[in-house]
């Protein structure tokens, strides 16, 4: 077993939030039959929506570790990781993990267990 590491995380500009709302707000104005009159309450749902779904790819962040020829791909959020920060992990180094169901539970160098949620598995 050996463990690679990476996150995903959000990182855009003021700039492209802007063009992101601009385009999400259009998406709604079509998607609710062009009615008229509604720019104000377009923007703010695409405000939220975007701001949102930008909060929770910034929380997101995943783990991917090999198991007997597999690669295993494993969500975790940073609010439960109990202080697990990326890096802890060099990547060729054996590590301990456990697979049951959708989890993946990996013990961390200093014995604390990361639990991630298995999101993807590429053999």
């Amino acid at each position: 077993m050996h463990s690679e590491q990476g996150a995903i995380l959000a990182g855009s500009s003021d700039v492209d939030v802007h063009e992101l709302t601009r385009r999400r707000a259009e998406e709604i104005y079509i998607r609710n039959g062009r009615i008229p009159g509604r720019d104000i309450e377009n923007w703010t749902r695409a405000e939220q929506e975007i701001r949102a779904e930008m909060e929770q790819a910034s929380r997101r962040t995943a783990i991917i570790v090999r198991v007997s020829g597999v690669q295993y791909v494993g969500e975790y959020s940073r609010d439960d990781a109990d202080g697990y920060t990326p890096g802890e992990f060099t990547p060729g180094v054996p590590v301990p993990v456990r697979l049951r169901g959708d989890r993946m539970f990996i013990r961390r160098p200093n014995g604390k267990i990361l639990e991630t949620r298995i999101v993807k598995q590429i053999e």
